[in-house]
């Protein structure tokens, strides 16, 4: 016989996927502690709230398990109740009922008030900005936008998080000012899609306009944009990115793609001749500029030849920064009526000669750093080394700069002038200058 759980509820909020379900538990947690509840992320707790993503077939298994373990948990009686929420609950709800039967509740990416009401907790709309950062206290996530009004053929988001909603400039103003409060120096933007922010609320893309409001909050050293859309893009942020030193000269734009061929089934609405001409304009008003950027291999119909055409541009781009991912077919998106005709080895084969490649091309553009000073942000202590990024760099993806531990000091949290010593492909060492 199972005996009831004697501690204390103490909620557990467990979190997968992007940096948007990041900034989502986040709130969950500052509205939690609001009603005077004991939350913790990822630590021990009777009682779990798993933050889902449903966004390609890995993400989906991981959500998957991590719901089965809890569950295995609640019936071994190590936790009281599992609450499912995000994006994998969102989109496949009945299913996982039917499934998975054993959790508590499942709730939708809206359903916040719900979920709290569920907690014994209330939804307060007053707490702008309130959130329990779960990030090294340094640097936070600034939603901007939550949804998307895109087309593209590949992608699931508009079914789990719905259409574009701009935040109001005020109400990011009040959260930034908030997070300075508490340390934060550094502000990743980040949204479905940066590029379309404002357009609902001011009817035109505002984006330049809300990096001119952030970067006066004070505290605030470093501002860095992910995930902008190329089509449409405010020319006029470039502008406020020469201009304001606050803004990192760093963008993270996916562009997925260049055949035009396999564009116009992505539904892009771009082509090659318009992502190479916009890229050029970028290194034009920002000379320093790094550009990040994402890629996918193994859509349907992609031909050698296609395939060809875009290691090409791989190589002519020399982009700072890239990721690669392999084609998932996702039901109920436009693409999932074409044939996913790409065997997985080959996309697997494909994934690799795009990294080589770009692995290739980061060690060139790294040496050409060794010997230069850099202003970097210090996140972390691991093993021997200090771990530190330039502006150029945002957490988790890009490179990194080591510091060796045994012979300097540095203090976590802080800007640091580090002199580059020696480089690897996706690594800098330095000491400071």
């Amino acid at each position: 016989m199972r005996t009831k759980s004697l501690k204390r509820n103490k909620i557990n909020v467990v979190t997968l996927g992007c940096s948007k379900n990041v900034y989502d538990s986040e709130v969950l947690m500052g509205q939690l502690k609001a009603s005077g509840k004991d939350v913790a992320h990822e630590e021990e707790g009777n009682i779990v709230v798993i933050n889902t993503c449903g966004f390609i077939n890995n993400a989906k298994e991981e959500s998957v398990n991590t719901i089965l373990e809890y569950v295995q948990k609640k019936e071994e009686g190590a936790v009281d109740k599992v609450f499912v929420t995000g994006c994998l609950s969102e989109r496949y709800k009945p299913d996982l009922e039917k499934e998975i039967p054993d959790v508590d509740q499942y709730f939708g990416t809206s359903d916040l008030p719900l979920l709290l009401k569920a907690l014994g907790a209330d939804y307060k709309h007053e707490l702008i900005g309130e959130r329990l950062t779960t990030t090294p206290k340094n640097y936070a996530y600034l939603k901007i936008a939550e949804g998307c009004d895109r087309p593209c053929s590949f992608c699931a988001i508009p079914l789990m998080r719905g259409k574009h909603k701009s935040t109001p400039i005020e109400d990011l103003v009040i959260e930034a000012k908030k997070l300075a409060e508490k340390g934060v120096q550094e502000l990743i933007l980040i949204a479905q899609d940066l590029t379309y922010y404002g357009l609902d609320l001011y009817k035109k893309r505002n984006l330049a306009e809300l990096l001119k409001a952030l970067v006066k909050v004070e505290g605030i050293e470093w501002i860095r944009l992910h995930y902008a859309f190329p089509t449409g893009f405010p020319m006029d942020v470039l502008e406020v990115m020469r201009e304001e030193p606050k803004i990192c000269n760093y963008l993270d734009i996916p562009l997925q793609h260049i055949s035009d061929r396999i564009l116009k089934s992505m539904r892009r609405g771009t082509t090659q001749e318009k992502t190479t001409k916009l890229l050029k304009e970028f290194r034009s008003a920002v000379p320093d500029m790094t550009i990040r950027t994402t890629l996918i291999v193994g859509y349907p119909g992609e031909t050698e030849e296609d395939f060809q055409t875009l290691k090409n541009w791989v190589e002519e781009m020399r982009f700072e920064r890239l990721g690669c991912f392999t084609y998932s077919h996702e039901e109920n998106t436009h693409a999932f009526n074409l044939e996913d005709d790409v065997p997985e080895d080959l996309k697997e084969q494909r994934a690799a000669e795009i990294m080589d490649i770009q692995s290739q091309i980061s060690w060139e553009l790294n040496q050409e750093k060794i010997g230069k000073t850099f202003k970097c942000i210090i996140d972390r202590k691991e093993g021997n080394y200090f771990i530190g990024r330039t502006e150029f760099d945002s957490p988790d993806v890009d490179n990194e700069v080591l510091i060796d531990a045994t012979e300097h000091y540095v203090k976590i949290g802080e800007f640091v002038h580090i002199k580059i010593t020696d480089a690897a492909d996706f690594d800098l060492y330095g000491a400071p200058a």
